[in-house]
């Protein structure tokens, strides 16, 4: 990969190269992310949590993100969204050693509660602040192709690197324990803050230095509200996100042992990863199809809402199936539906927001997608407790239809974002949010 340089230096980079970069970002961050998720939840329930604990545990760092959001956006905005990818490979490497240590000491619920929070505040240094990063940096570099494109790639990709991480973090643990995943974890994390440190620099994008931090953070609040919650066809997607991320956050989750369960063998940790390997092959479908489906309709919202009722379709299947095949070929559509709403979802936000509060109104949307998770996870958590997995997924299907009518109401604004085809004129995009989409080509 060559490395893209300063526009002020040595000229601006090919939109080509910035791809390469974002791609490779996404590559590594989520193949650090992916050794895990295969047996996450079977970590925490090996660990002595209970069902509710361990989906707590999750919850909590839905909160972490809930409550950091706000000011490491204030860093995205102040110190550049390079520093602020930096920043969060170096707190995540750190948080995921000390989420192994809380494994290895057998620590009580308030650690796991306490360390998740650090682990969201991580995360939160990537939310908004990446997608900022290339959305700017293509309208620099004079893009104008389909963000669709560019996001369905990067979601091949990333689905390509969980594909190859959950399986091998299912390897890996089945072979040795349960806490190896989360050591390789935070050395992926190490490798990528110097990848990071070489090849990314802000384009199109000049941070707000020598802003004071209290002055920084009302300025964010603003720019959240006027250009978020403040502007209609934004506000009603970003309510969407609560029930779509609150009810995605669980499910994931939730299909490990509840595929084991299913399986019949408790210990089949490798069925565990074959799980997140099949969510990440569908996600690799799911993505290169995303553009394609795009082009069927007229408006972007309606490819919103066929993949939300595919989802809630496919919850209320699994909440009544009892033979794993079938779970299986159900989980495949459940990625694949994900999978075709992410890149959409994300080109029809970004194409209603100003560049200068790109990063924010990103990092809020995200924020409501926490505030979804650390609400139902532990609730639905609970009733797997009391009911089983089965209706649990029943209920996640129950909440995530929430999420419909207000991808509606944002499709009723009409704004010219929902027929928008290729990446917007810069100038555009820095004078009104609902006026930096171009028209349907």
């Amino acid at each position: 990969m060559v490395p893209p340089v300063s526009a002020t230096v040595r000229g601006t980079p090919s939109p080509r190269r910035v791809q390469g970069v974002y791609y490779t970002l996404t590559l590594g961050n989520t193949l650090a992310a992916s050794f895990i998720w295969g047996i996450n939840t079977l970590f925490l329930l090996d660990a002595g949590l209970s069902n509710l604990e361990a989906f707590a545990a999750n919850a909590f760092f839905s909160v972490g993100m809930f409550i950091f959001e706000i000011p490491t956006g204030v860093v995205a905005d102040t110190l550049g969204r390079r520093a602020s990818y930096l920043l969060g490979t170096l707190t995540l490497a750190v948080t995921t050693v000390l989420y192994w240590l809380l494994w290895v000491w057998e620590s009580p619920f308030w650690a796991w509660a306490v360390v998740s929070m650090l682990l969201g505040l991580g995360f939160t240094f990537f939310s908004g602040a990446v997608d900022a990063w290339l959305v700017d940096a293509l309208h620099a570099t004079e893009y104008r192709g389909s963000l669709e494109a560019v996001f369905g790639r990067a979601t091949v990709v990333g689905n390509v690197a969980m594909l190859a991480g959950s399986v091998l973090g299912g390897i890996v643990a089945q072979l040795t324990d349960l806490g190896v995943p989360f050591l390789i974890r935070g050395g992926v994390l190490v490798l990528m803050f110097l990848v990071a440190a070489l090849l990314m620099r802000d384009l199109g994008f000049t941070p707000e230095r020598g802003v004071g931090p209290i002055t920084a953070t009302r300025t964010v609040l603003r720019a959240s509200i006027r250009y978020g919650l403040g502007n209609r066809p934004v506000r009603w997607l970003m309510l969407a996100t609560p029930f779509t991320m609150g009810v995605g956050f669980y499910v994931f989750y939730a299909l490990q042992p509840y595929l084991l369960e299913l399986w019949g063998d408790e210990d089949a940790y490798s069925i565990a990863g074959l799980a997140a390997a099949i969510l990440a092959g569908a996600g690799v479908v799911g993505g290169l199809l995303a553009p394609l489906v795009r082009r069927l309709f007229r408006k972007r919202t309606s490819a919103i809402l066929l993949a939300t009722l595919s989802s809630v379709a496919v919850l209320v299947a699994l909440a009544f199936t009892t033979n794993f095949w079938v779970a299986i070929v159900l989980l495949a559509v459940w990625g694949i539906a994900s999978s075709i709403d992410d890149p959409v979802h994300r080109a029809y936000l970004n194409d209603m927001i100003p560049s200068k509060q790109r990063a924010t109104v990103l990092s809020f949307d995200s924020l409501l997608g926490s505030a979804g998770g650390a609400v139902f996870q532990p609730v639905l958590g609970r009733s797997a407790d009391l009911g089983g997995y089965g209706a649990s997924m029943l209920w996640s299907g129950a909440i995530a239809i929430i999420a419909a009518p207000f991808v509606l109401l944002s499709r009723r604004e009409s704004p010219p974002a929902d027929l928008a085809r290729e990446v917007a004129p810069a100038a555009a995009d820095d004078t009104a949010s609902t006026d930096a989409a171009s028209p349907p080509v």
